[in-house]
């Protein structure tokens, strides 16, 4: 059996099956990638909730594996040369399993580029300026009363989505022709923004093909079930 004593998280989140890779992870756009990067791979896994608090994610146990203090974190007991491997960053994490799997990362080196490419999007651009605008729009931000950071975010955020809404403009189903990880990055944060309630701040309905593109990401059986996962305690 594999043993992952030497690991300091399975102290606070003891693996129950340790030949699986190991989640730990909290249902935010950035923690679902993983779960629905690993139902799409049909690799088997085993999640644990950790959540947001300081409790969980400034715990000793926790910044051992990720010690930027944020989720999602990975731990293969079956990595390069059979050797255990941890893994933080929720871009490298969708690399590393489509790498394991040889499977939504590009039919070619050309393909892949682009893969890569729109995944870098979604980590420099989207994921950021949609955070912070969903802080200053629904968290401690609303309270700020200077308009200028909420409008900066909101505004940057209508830009990211334009240029999707352009790329998307051809027909193609997915942002790098087949479907991979680059939208199994994208996807989750334009569904946050039902979350921080801007839809019609970000002019969601002006949108041509930014809509469509998301439902059908959402109906996905891997991604339906991906979404859920690791399930919310209590």
């Amino acid at each position: 059996m594999t043993d992952l004593s030497q690991y300091p998280i399975t102290r606070r989140w003891p693996a129950a099956h340790p030949d699986r890779i190991q989640l730990y992870a909290f249902p935010t756009p950035n923690g679902v990638k993983a779960s629905i990067a690993l139902e799409e791979l049909g690799l088997p896994y085993e999640p644990h909730v950790v959540s947001l608090s300081d409790t969980d994610v400034r715990s000793p146990e926790f910044l051992s594996l990720s010690p930027n203090n944020k989720i999602p974190a990975i731990l293969d007991p079956d990595g390069p040369g059979g050797q255990p491997l941890g893994l933080f960053e929720s871009g490298a994490i969708l690399i590393y399993l489509a790498e394991k799997a040889g499977r939504l990362l590009g039919s070619d080196a050309v393909n892949r580029a682009h893969v890569l490419q729109w995944l870098m999007w979604q980590m420099g651009g989207v994921g950021p300026m949609f955070g912070q605008m969903g802080f200053f729009v629904k968290f401690a931000g609303s309270e700020v009363e200077d308009p200028r950071p909420r409008e900066r975010y909101v505004g940057e955020a209508q830009r990211l989505l334009k240029v999707l809404d352009c790329e998307l403009d051809d027909g193609r189903q997915w942002i790098a022709g087949a479907y991979s990880i680059a939208d199994i990055a994208i996807c989750p944060w334009l569904r946050a923004l039902d979350f921080y309630g801007a839809k019609d701040l970000v002019q969601w309905t002006e949108l041509k093909n930014v809509p469509g593109y998301l439902d059908r990401f959402l109906e996905r059986p891997a991604v339906r079930t991906g979404l859920e996962v690791p399930a919310r305690e209590g």
